[in-house]
């Protein structure tokens, strides 16, 4: 299970990257556009979007009313699970100068 999820992640990002980034090379440049419309930090920004995300499964695993597919949670987890990665990216290009 953690190696389908690990390459449902990967695939994802592969799919999504000229969408959020357009000809940027930046794959974190949307976080630091989102960053600089906000005036915050992108690690921030990255942090509100990753919450709708977590905010939908929560919703998701207290709905008692509805039985969602695999397809849904598969999408809802691998999100999430990759803005978190994404936020590994970001903090770890933040700390390039630093040793710990």
């Amino acid at each position: 299970m953690f190696d389908e999820q690990v390459r449902l992640c990967a695939d994802t990002l592969q799919k999504k990257t000229k969408e959020y980034t357009g000809d940027d090379t930046d794959r974190l440049g949307a976080f630091k556009a989102a960053a600089a419309l906000q005036h915050t930090t992108p690690e921030r920004a990255l942090a509100g979007m990753l919450a709708k995300h977590i905010v939908s499964l929560y919703d998701m695993c207290f709905d008692n009313d509805t039985d969602y597919g695999m397809s849904i949670w598969e999408e809802k987890i691998t999100d999430s699970l990759n803005y978190l990665f994404l936020l590994k990216a970001i903090v770890k290009e933040g700390h390039t100068d630093q040793t710990d």
